[in-house]
């Protein structure tokens, strides 16, 4: 009988435990990012990896690069636009649960990258001259994610996302959403 309590005290301290070692500070976890920037999935997407460094009370730094790759029609044409960046910025936890299950946060970014247009090739198949040249993009980015953890190390997210970029010749401004997966160690 002493074999069960003990094993019941047991399960029951190493359950509470686990549970208690979510969102440590100093924390770090590896995400892994994709979604959508337009209704069309297939053509228009994002692929994001990022660290992350937890802080106190579910805030964490956010380290991030990303690729972009989207398509604009011209004529009978799709012209690849791709954007490289990298950001850097902090989450703050609006809303979320005692035991961290379900967490809301809301972050704001720090970009810079690079863009380019049709592979940096002027011109097209049927002779046009493209006028938008490459360039080097900065801005500021903005992520509304709500977290569940899947298990004690790894965590699902929902993003809500946008950036504000400066010196391109594209949208300024573009949204996006997407899913991830993120684990902790």
């Amino acid at each position: 009988m002493i074999k069960y309590i003990f094993a019941v005290v047991l399960a029951m301290w190493s359950i509470t435990a686990v549970q208690s070692q979510r969102m440590l500070p100093k924390q770090k976890g590896l995400e892994v990012n994709a979604g959508m920037l337009s209704k069309e999935v297939s053509d228009n997407y994002y692929l994001n990896l990022t660290l992350t460094v937890n802080g106190k009370n579910g805030n964490y730094w956010i380290w991030g690069a990303e690729y972009a790759h989207q398509f604009s029609g011209y004529r009978d044409v799709q012209i690849p636009l791709e954007t490289y960046t990298g950001e850097v910025g902090y989450s703050l936890q609006l809303l979320g649960d005692a035991r961290k299950t379900i967490t809301l946060n809301a972050g704001l970014t720090a970009v810079a990258g690079y863009e380019t247009i049709n592979r940096s090739e002027a011109i097209l198949p049927d002779g046009s001259t493209i006028l938008d040249k490459d360039n080097f993009v900065y801005g500021s980015g903005g992520r509304l994610t709500l977290e569940t953890y899947l298990s004690d190390r790894f965590v699902l997210l929902l993003q809500g996302r946008t950036k504000v970029l400066w010196g391109t010749d594209l949208k300024q401004f573009r949204p996006s959403t997407g899913i991830g997966l993120r684990f902790n160690f």
